[in-house]
């Protein structure tokens, strides 16, 4: 990268960072105060079902840029925060129309971080690139959500923390909140549920060793990738499905509203021989410290044929096993499983932190983090390592902080893989193929950014036409 464009990115970035930080002073807007978000967005509520308990709640929103500049669906996510009708209640999420197309809107559930009596849970809407921009001034017309209990029973909505019961049309309502990079642009959430991330940036978030990765490739055996340090698995071998092949033509490159992103297919017919996994890793072993970020979709259901493969979805970094039980291992895993596993029943998001483990008989060192919900669709992933802890983000919260007795003692390779546990998840021999699709990489090393820094970081790369760079030395 030219002196210039090094100069144009540091500026975007810092731009950015400061956009992201001084965006929270948003969060306490009251619902009349929508005209003062003058470089944000304002989300605009009404509901279709206004009793205290109804079948399902039916919260109504558009989304609406008050600011300059264009702003990607794809980078915000919107929460509805609510009160759960029992501990155990689990939800579903439906959109019924949306001028945007329910197929670019997904919804999950999520706990916050500090439950109040008003919201313990809440209902987190996300876009896919093809709901595009929103250009300034524009909204993005209805979108006619709804969701219930998985088992159908009446929920109550009075107590919900977003509920206005009273709002049959549409206006600015500061009890549901918008987010970017983990920085609240609109709405004030519950009590205690704001960012809660470090705000301090470092001098020049740009200065740092860092490798970014906006996976613009043409294909798998597109130069540029070994060019760029990546490999495409086609080794055998684990994890996985015994005798499974890895298949360097199933990580797939396409558009989505502009931008490039990598998919990975994983598919069997219920044999050994017909499974197909797919990994992607850095060639080198040179990254410890500082931070590691993706923006990673994951699929609860199949792209075809029959559900219920007990699935691996992952983004992580890794070394070698010396020896079993070696104390120099490191590995630090976000692993999603759509369809449970490993004695789960249902979906499940994992994020581990690894010492050493023993492979025969089987003996592990960890510390591990789980929230037991669907997780399908995208997601911000984050991971820190600095010299006392390491500790998770997703979608800009704590997800979790794993102790020193974790950290690595040596440098680790970046990897994404999707693969099968087993075969006893679905017998059927149907085919069937299920995707994992990555927007980007980051790491920046010996640096702690939060998730509000990443976004920025990351937007300034895009900003300076930059869809890869790789400063990090080798070891």
């Amino acid at each position: 990268m030219t002196k210039n464009a090094k100069s144009r990115l540091r500026a975007a970035a810092a731009a950015a960072v400061t956009v992201a930080l001084s965006c929270t002073a948003l969060a306490a807007m009251p619902a009349s105060a929508g005209a003062a978000a003058a470089d944000g967005l304002v989300v605009q509520y009404r509901t279709s079902a206004a009793g205290a308990t109804a079948d399902q709640s039916e919260p109504w929103l558009k989304i609406r840029n008050t600011g300059s500049a264009a702003v990607r669906l794809s980078d915000v996510k919107v929460r509805y925060w609510f009160k759960a009708d029992s501990p155990s209640a689990s939800y579903r999420f439906a959109c019924s129309w949306a001028v945007k197309g329910c197929a670019n809107i997904t919804g999950t559930f999520g706990t916050p971080a500090n439950p109040t009596a008003t919201a313990d849970r809440y209902l987190e809407i996300s876009f896919t690139a093809g709901a595009g921009t929103l250009a300034p001034g524009a909204d993005t017309g209805d979108m006619q959500l709804r969701f219930h209990q998985a088992n159908w029973q009446p929920l109550g909505q009075s107590d919900d923390y977003s509920f206005g019961q009273e709002r049959s049309t549409y206006g600015d309502w500061s009890r549901i909140t918008a987010h970017i990079g983990g920085a609240t642009v609109w709405g004030e959430a519950p009590g205690g549920n704001g960012p809660t991330d470090p705000t301090d940036p470092p001098t020049d978030p740009a200065d740092g060793p860092t490798l970014f990765d906006d996976f613009n490739y043409s294909g798998h055996s597109d130069p540029k990738i070994a060019a760029n340090g990546w490999s495409v698995r086609a080794n055998s071998g684990g994890p996985g499905v015994p005798g499974a092949n890895w298949v360097p033509e199933n990580v797939t490159f396409a558009n989505q509203g502009g931008n490039s992103v990598m998919n990975l297919e994983t598919s069997t017919a219920g044999t050994a021989a017909s499974t197909e996994q797919t990994e992607i890793l850095t060639r080198s072993m040179k990254f410890r410290n500082g931070t590691y970020a993706a923006r990673v979709k994951f699929s609860d259901a199949p792209r075809s044929g029959p559900d219920g493969d007990r699935l691996v979805q992952t983004f992580f970094t890794i070394n070698d096993l010396k020896a079993p039980m070696a104390d120099d291992y490191a590995e630090y895993d976000f692993e999603y499983l759509p369809n449970g596993g490993w004695g789960e029943p249902a979906n499940i998001l994992y994020t581990t932190s690894w010492e050493t483990y023993r492979p025969d008989p089987w003996e592990a060192v960890n510390q591990h983090s789980e929230v037991r919900q669907s997780y399908a669709g995208w997601h911000d992933l984050v991971v820190t390592i600095d010299n006392n802890a390491i500790t998770y983000y997703v979608d800009g919260q704590h997800f979790g902080t794993h102790g020193a007795a974790y950290l690595p003692e040596r440098p680790m390779s970046i990897n994404f893989n999707q693969w099968l546990i087993d075969l006893a998840g679905q017998t059927s021999t149907t085919p069937r193929s299920y995707d994992q699709q990555v927007d980007y990489v980051l790491h920046v090393k010996d640096q702690v950014l939060s998730p509000a820094q990443v976004a920025a970081l990351v937007s300034g790369y895009r900003a300076a036409g930059t869809t890869f760079e790789d400063t990090v030395p080798a070891v």
